[in-house]
Order: structure tokens, then sequence, then C-alpha cells
């Protein structure tokens, strides 16, 4: 890489690491910026995987105070993250890339209406399913995570966004708490995929360098700059960086 590559994936893996623990799909910013430096495709994808790591593990850091209590549901889900995150990095191995090129920006918008609803979603489910209901969401709800989690393992884009979708409407929590219940599930995946990727694909590891800098540095400030937005706000800003995504994922189909 140039010097100014080099400069170019530093500064995208800070964007990254930022909007990933805000709002997730910060890979729409680094999976580009890699390519442009030459990088094949599947060597992208599982450089970025192992870069982002630090953003993830330093988002989730900085989301602590919200994951106090969920102790039960973060290792119950994170059995799911971890199991869908291995298939869907064997997937990238094994499939041509278009495989995915049809369901994803069909997950990620149905996943953005389901944001927009979320509020009337969740009062209704909470309404039918009653006091009897489990409080971490049960079979439907992880089942979901874990699926989720093969498209992560595969891609990573949005995949917060159907994170995020799927937890508020299966669970009676304040959006800041799935924030950073979505953080650490994406650090599993990320973590997961890329372990399961050093034993079976190539990397770039300057570029995975100045991603995991970069990364771990955005992701610091932005769980300080995610933690202190309005519930309202935060879901403005996910359906907008997920229209973006679903856009971006449009053009590439």
């Amino acid at each position: 890489m140039t010097f100014g590559e080099m400069l170019a994936v530093f500064v995208a893996g800070v964007g990254a690491g930022a909007i990933n623990t805000v709002v997730g799909s910060g890979t729409l910013i680094t999976f580009p910026v890699l390519l442009a430096t030459g990088l094949p495709p599947v060597t992208a994808t599982v450089s970025n995987a192992l870069g982002l790591i630090p953003g993830s593990i330093s988002g989730a850091i900085g989301y602590r105070a919200e994951l106090r209590g969920q102790r039960r549901r973060i290792l119950r889900m994170s059995v799911g993250a971890l199991l869908g995150g291995v298939t869907g990095a064997a997937l990238l191995l094994v499939l041509p890339a278009a495989a995915f090129e049809t369901i994803v920006p069909v997950l990620v918008g149905l996943a953005l209406v389901l944001i927009v609803l979320q509020p009337w979603i969740a009062k209704a489910v909470r309404h039918r399913r009653g006091r009897s209901g489990d409080p971490d969401g049960g079979p439907v709800l992880l089942t979901g995570l874990t699926l989720a989690s093969v498209y992560g393992g595969y891609f990573a884009a949005a995949q917060g966004i159907i994170y995020m979708s799927l937890m508020g409407m299966l669970l009676d929590e304040d959006i800041q708490r799935l924030n950073a219940l979505r953080n650490v599930l994406v650090a599993v995946v990320n973590t997961v995929a890329a372990l399961f990727f050093l034993l079976a694909a190539d990397f770039d590891w300057t570029a995975v360098g100045l991603l995991a800098a970069g990364s771990a540095i955005g992701g610091r400030a932005g769980s300080a700059l995610g933690r202190r937005l309005s519930p309202a706000v935060l879901r403005t800003l996910v359906v907008a960086v997920g229209t973006v995504a679903l856009v971006q994922l449009l053009a590439r189909a």
C-alpha cells in the first residue's frame, strides 16, 4: 500500500469503529476502501473482519453500564452468535459471491421496516405474550439472531441493523441496553469468524493492523457519543444509516 492508501484505511477504521458502536454498518465504509487499495474481495472481507474486532470490543466496554443485569442473556445469545458466525464464515469460503446478493437487500430492507414499526410491534407482542413470556425473547429471538449471525459471519454489513430490529420486537428493554447487547454479539461474530479465517484464508496484515488501530479509537469514541443519544434519535440514526446501507447493497447487486 502507498502512504495515502494506508491513511485512508486507518481513517476508515476510525469511522467504522464509531459507526459500528452507535448503529452498526461500519463495514460499508471499510470494505470499499479495502477494495480500492487493490485487495481481492475475499481477502478484503476477512481482513475487515479481523481488523474491526478491537473496535467491537472497545465499543462494548464503553457500553458496560448498559450491560449490567444482562449476563444470562449475553451468554445465551452468544452461543447463537458463535454458531452463526462460524457457519457464515464457512459459507464465504465455499459459496460464490452472488449467493447472498439477492437476499441481503431484502433482509436489510425488512429490518428497517421493523425498526420503524418497533414501538408498536413490541407493544403488540408484549400484550399477546403477557407476563408468562420469556424475558430473553425465547427460541424465536435466539433462532433469528443465530440466522442473522450467519449473515454477519459471511459479510457483516448491516448485521447490527437486523439484530436491533429482532431484539426491539421481542425484548422489553431500553434501546440503549439493546445497543449494548448488539455490540457484544457483533464482537462475538467478528471474533469467531476471524479465528476461522485465520485457519483457512489469506489476510492483508497491513490492512488488519491499520483497521484494528483505527477501529479501537473509533469504537470508544462511538460509545461515548451513542450513550448520550435519546431513544428516538438513536432509532432515527439506525434507520438513516440502514437506508444508506440498503442503497449501497442494491447498487452492488
